[in-house]
């Protein structure tokens, strides 16, 4: 099977099957009573892959209770040692107990160097979190992490429309690199105005459910070089925000391209700063 099979529409059904045979690294110590809904998972997105134990190649930060379920902090970062040659290929985000599991897909440029990344999520039940990491190698490593929230994909939707900022309008911010990183990485953090509806949230007015929009496609461009290719899906808040970190190429812009689930485009550039 190719190594890039689990890079998988986001938006696929779920048909969940039990199986046996597949890696399982589950939160056990944080959550003893919690299903395990991976091994269901696990085939439907990688096959009969092999997935090994990622707790020394993949972190994930995320708090234990979240405050908000609707909008709850996710930091991914590889762990690999320095003097490992492998580098990572592309992470694939999970929230295990959610109505659709397939949070996203992120996917580097093969130049981008890129060890880290941050998000903002719903979590509908307590549940694990699991990050699968392919390496250049082509090899899958998962980790997990549990977190108790609640009811994030049904929380009612900000309002969008007693705000001047049109959807789909985009800020990027950049960053110097944090102290000890390597010289010439640097950090950014693209944030998009975007309801992302999911579909399970009520009109407070109508009391009719608001249709699913969400944004599914977003490219990070470094002049013409891609940084950062992202898939999304309901399961990534509203007005999506994304940090990540990557190595300068001295190019003079930045771009994004952004499409939501009813065919909308939008696209923005930014000058580089210097840092």
């Amino acid at each position: 099977m190719s190594t890039r099979t689990w890079h998988s529409p986001v938006h696929r059904r779920w048909v969940l099957a039990a199986t046996a045979g597949v890696v399982s690294v589950t939160a056990a110590a944080q959550a003893p009573t919690q299903p395990d809904s991976w091994t269901a998972l696990a085939p439907q997105i990688f096959g009969d892959r092999v997935i090994h134990d990622g707790s020394a190649v993949v972190g994930i930060d995320a708090p234990y209770r979240a405050e908000d379920a609707a909008l709850v902090p996710i930091s991914l970062h590889s762990l690999l040692k320095p003097d490992d040659a492998r580098q990572l290929a592309g992470i694939t985000l999970l929230i295990d107990e959610n109505p659709s599991p397939l949070a996203a897909v992120f996917t580097p440029g093969a130049a981008s160097g890129m060890r880290s990344i941050s998000t903002r999520v719903r979590v509908d039940s307590y549940t694990n979190i699991t990050a699968i990491a392919e390496l250049s190698d082509g090899q899958l490593y998962a980790m997990q992490r549990f977190v108790k929230a609640a009811g994030g994909c049904s929380a009612p939707a900000g309002k969008q429309d007693a705000n001047p900022v049109a959807a789909g309008e985009m800020r990027l911010r950049q960053f110097p690199a944090a102290a000890g990183a390597d010289q010439g990485r640097n950090e950014a953090q693209l944030m998009i105005r975007h309801p992302n509806y999911s579909g399970m949230q009520m009109d407070q007015l109508t009391r009719l459910y608001i249709p699913a929009r969400f944004v599914k496609s977003v490219k990070i461009r470094q002049g013409q070089e891609l940084l950062l290719a992202v898939e999304g899906g309901i399961s990534i808040s509203e007005n999506p925000v994304f940090r990540f970190d990557f190595r300068t190429n001295g190019a003079t812009t930045f771009s994004a391209d952004v499409e939501d689930s009813e065919g909308t485009s939008f696209h923005q550039e930014w000058p580089a700063t210097a840092t």
